[in-house]
């Protein structure tokens, strides 16, 4: 027996009886219903049949790694007795050569939703293969063929060709948004390469906002979720697939219990789609939105703040010959309610190209009630605009101060100093007091005030005497409308105190 296998059995034997006293404790006082629900076994056994693994195969260089799977080598302490048994396991993997292409697999999860031979993953299980495969419950192999993706909520749609004379099970889909929190939950998949492995837990969190795309809406959730896990589905106790497992938080790479899911009923629309059109084609506003602020909220008049605050209009979208402005605050999309800007980013992708909707919106403290016929979303990649850098000057433009800047009226050289366009009119500014609102809120030289409380300005005794006015009034803050030199507009609101 060699050093790495005495240890692995010496260390492992005290474990498992620490384990094994503890369970045997805990049997002996925990109450029936702290188990869970008795009906996890049923679920599992009704759907099991329908999870799959996902297999792929990618050409990569000698120093690529994988994306799914166990195949990365673990970190372990110098001198740990578990080091040699790695270091042959993964130098046996590699077929002890380095350099040069290699094929590697990596595994992940799905499930069948047609049993013609129809399967749900995530985009990232089988992104950039080369030969992707099903693998059955009972271990049949079956290439498939992949329908569609959707990177934007990390979804993909296989199409593969049952075994002659056997009938796949699937599953349906439930309604993600009657999910309550602490709903008991089934988790299945292939964490580890260890295919048909069920976990369960409760519904720790919905509408989960985690900032990894434009259409986050996630079930947070603690059933135990790991490397592998990924495109498997989540059920209720309905055996219904209520979402797609995608992501977890981990310092580790293993599951602590935070874990993450595609809801159902974003899903069910994405699969849709795909099948009848091998890609997205979701609804497009033509507006630029942001947050409404508790200082931008007091400055238009709205209570509570909400909404989402149009900051630019494109000049070929949808929105503009609606009659929408920069300004406006959305608060209703085809009677949902808008409480913030993902709030409408999500339905108007949910939304039908070419639909008439109702969109309410908020202007100058009044409701008005715009219709707008949606467009389709161009998803290709567009390039980021330059921000405006100043160039230094021997000689500074004439300025006044005000809100902590230093302000200019715009002349053909500062034009030219700043690279601002000839669309944008306004007032310049030139520089920005360390330590103040204006600096916090990111305003820096070379961007342009346009409008001061929602009218336009174009001197900086304009912005002065606009703003000695609105503290007359008792305003606790300025609504600005910031250009930077390419024209694209945003809100910053600013204290007067």
């Amino acid at each position: 027996m060699s050093a790495a296998t005495h240890a692995f059995g010496l260390r492992i034997r005290p474990l498992l009886t620490a384990l094994c006293l503890g369970a045997a404790t805990a049997l002996t006082v925990a109450p029936a219903q702290a188990r869970g629900p008795e009906g996890i076994a049923d679920v599992a056994e009704k759907v099991i049949d329908a999870v799959v693994n996902i297999s792929t195969t990618q050409t990569v260089d000698a120093k690529g790694s994988p994306g799914e799977g166990n195949s990365a080598k673990p970190n372990l302490p110098p001198g740990s007795p578990f080091e040699e048994f790695f270091d042959d396991f993964f130098k046996n993997r590699r077929g002890g050569k380095d350099g040069g292409p290699r094929k590697t697999n990596s595994l992940g999860s799905g499930f069948i939703i047609d049993p013609s031979g129809v399967a749900v993953t995530n985009n990232h299980v089988i992104a950039d293969s080369d030969e992707i495969n099903v693998i059955l419950n009972d271990g049949t192999k079956i290439k498939a063929e992949l329908v569609g993706v959707d990177k934007k909520t990390d979804l993909a749609v296989l199409k593969f060709t049952p075994p002659a004379g056997k009938t796949l099970t699937s599953v349906k889909f439930g309604d993600s948004d009657k999910l309550r929190l602490g709903e008991w939950v089934v988790a299945i998949g292939n964490p580890f390469s260890l295919g048909g492995t069920v976990t369960a837990g409760i519904v720790s969190a919905r509408n989960r906002d985690i900032n990894s795309g434009p259409y986050d809406s996630y079930i947070q959730t603690d059933a135990a979720i790991n490397r592998g896990n990924s495109g498997g589905p989540l059920f209720n106790l309905n055996g219904e697939v209520i979402g797609v497992n995608t992501l977890i938080i981990s310092p580790s790479g293993g599951s602590i219990g935070i874990g993450f899911a595609v809801p159902s009923k974003t899903v069910v629309g994405v699969v849709d789609q795909l099948r009848q059109f091998g890609e997205l084609r979701r609804g497009w506003l033509g507006v630029r939105i942001q947050q409404v602020t508790d200082e931008i909220a007091e400055s238009l008049n709205i209570k509570p703040a909400r909404g989402a605050l149009v900051a630019g209009i494109d000049d070929k979208g949808p929105a503009k010959p609606a009659g929408i402005e920069p300004g406006d605050v959305v608060v209703k999309f085809d009677g949902k309610d808008v409480k913030e800007p993902k709030d409408l980013s999500r339905v108007v992708a949910d939304t039908a190209v070419g639909k008439t909707v109702d969109v309410v919106i908020i202007r100058k403290g009044k409701e008005e009630t715009k219709q707008v016929t949606l467009g389709r979303l161009d998803d290709g990649a567009k390039p980021q605009p330059a921000s405006a850098k100043s160039q230094p000057e021997p000689e500074k433009p004439v300025t006044q101060k005000a809100l902590g800047l230093d302000l200019a009226v715009l002349s053909k050289d500062l034009r030219g100093r700043y690279k601002i366009k000839d669309s944008v009119k306004g007032v310049l500014v030139t520089g920005v007091d360390d330590g103040s609102d204006a600096a916090e809120k990111r305003l820096g030289a070379g961007d342009v005030i346009v409008e001061v409380a929602q009218e336009s300005v174009a001197s900086a005794a304009e912005i002065k005497k606009r703003v000695d006015q609105l503290k007359k009034d008792g305003k606790k803050s300025v609504l600005l409308l910031v250009s930077n030199g390419d024209g694209e507009l945003r809100f910053v609101a600013l204290s007067l105190q």
